[in-house]
Parts: C-alpha cells; sequence; structure tokens
C-alpha cells in the first residue's frame, strides 16, 4: 500500500512513537459473517495472530476458512499503545500489520491455518513483502500458548526444509508470544470484502506447505 522506502529495524521503545491511551476506534461487528470482532466468542475457541505483509489481502484468506469464527486486522509486535494506521506505516511504532484469526480447533485444525499462511506469502523476505517494504510488512506469527507455538516452529521447520529444497530460504518469520493487539480503523476491516478490486500484493513462493492439515 505504500511503496516507499522505510526503515529496515525495528525502533527501540525509546525510540517509538508515544500513541496513546485510548484505543482508536474500530468496527463493532464483521463486515462479512457479522461476528463482533471484540467477541465475545464461542467457548473453545482459540486466537492466533498472522502477519504476511499487508493485512488487507491476508484477512481475507482467512475469513474464508470453514472453522473460523471472525478475523480482525491490526497492529501488533511493538511498542507504541494504540497506533494509527499512519504511525504504523512510519516505521516508528514496530508494529507487524497482523491479522487476528479466531477459529474453533474442533472444525478446523491449526496446521490448516499455518499452511495457508506459509505457502500464501513468502516468509523469506526479511522486513518487506514484495513491493510493500517496511518493518509493518514483515512476516510473523504471535501465538497465545505453548501448544500452539510448538505446533508453529514444528510447521516453519517442515515448511523451510521444503524451500530449502527449491533452493529458497530461510525463513525469516517472527515468532513469539502474542502481546497487546491494537484494533485497526474501521475501514481496513474486512477491507477486500467492501472493496473487491482494492490492492491485494500477497504473492507466495509456490512451495506447498507439507504438515497434515486434518481436524482433531
Amino acid at each position: 500500500m505504500f511503496f516507499r522506502q522505510k526503515p529496515s529495524t525495528i525502533p527501540a521503545a525509546s525510540e517509538a512513537l508515544p500513541g496513546r491511551d485510548a484505543p482508536i476506534p474500530t468496527a463493532e461487528k464483521h463486515f462479512v459473517n457479522g461476528a463482533p470482532l471484540k467477541g465475545p466468542y464461542p467457548e473453545g475457541s482459540e486466537v492466533i495472530y498472522l502477519g504476511m505483509g499487508c493485512f488487507w489481502g491476508a484477512e481475507r484468506l482467512f475469513w474464508q476458512l470453514d472453522g473460523v469464527h471472525v478475523t480482525a486486522v491490526g497492529y501488533q509486535g511493538g511498542h507504541t499503545p494504540n497506533p494509527t494506521y499512519e504511525e504504523a506505516c512510519s516505521g516508528r511504532t514496530g508494529h507487524a500489520e497482523m491479522v487476528m484469526v479466531v477459529f474453533d480447533p474442533k472444525q478446523i485444525a491449526l496446521e490448516k491455518i499455518l499452511s495457508t499462511f506459509w505457502e500464501e506469502h513468502d516468509p523469506t523476505q526479511g522486513m518487506r513483502q514484495g513491493n510493500d517494504v517496511g518493518t509493518q510488512y514483515r512476516s510473523a506469527i504471535y501465538t497465545t500458548s505453548d501448544d500452539q507455538a510448538a505446533r508453529v516452529a514444528k510447521s516453519r521447520d517442515m515448511f523451510e526444509a521444503e524451500l530449502k529444497a527449491r533452493g529458497l530460504g530461510p525463513i525469516t518469520t517472527e515468532i513469539k508470544p502474542a502481546g497487546p493487539f491494537y484494533f485497526a480503523e474501521p475501514y481496513h476491516q474486512q477491507y477486500l470484502a467492501k472493496n473487491p478490486a482494492g490492492y491485494c500484493g500477497l504473492r507466495g513462493t509456490g512451495v506447498s506447505c507439507p504438515i497434515p492439515t486434518a481436524a482433531a
């Protein structure tokens, strides 16, 4: 969405923009399925956060999956509390553009979500995704349990082996426990459902992820 040079390193907390105490306004409900973005979510739901570059196209991938209850886009992984889009895009908050995925693990395996993540973008590019350059476009997975972290790491290792066999890699995806998720402005939520011809810069590597994807 922005095609100019951005910082290539995440700022230190002392260098980050100050942000604000109050959350910025966001949508109340999912534009496609009507589910409340901030919950309550169905009992037994799990949450994982995924960054694949521009969050517009990334979010659409996941709301289309059976077993996903709701998705939302926002800013995460940096320092600035309650940032705006412009602040996140400045590279001075440390945040990545992220997709929150709330799913029913009895209907869709985490591995199905992860295989979609790995296959539908290029996780080897560092602080960019294609022409979208900057720390906010980095590949990232932020987990919400030890079990998720172990399964994410396993999927990364399996996919990296496939990439290496094709002369690609290594994977640069940032994987860590989830910190605060700041919901993005209303117009960003489910953007490509509202604007079907809108920008989507996702480009996969053409390599398939070998992990099993059946739900338990």
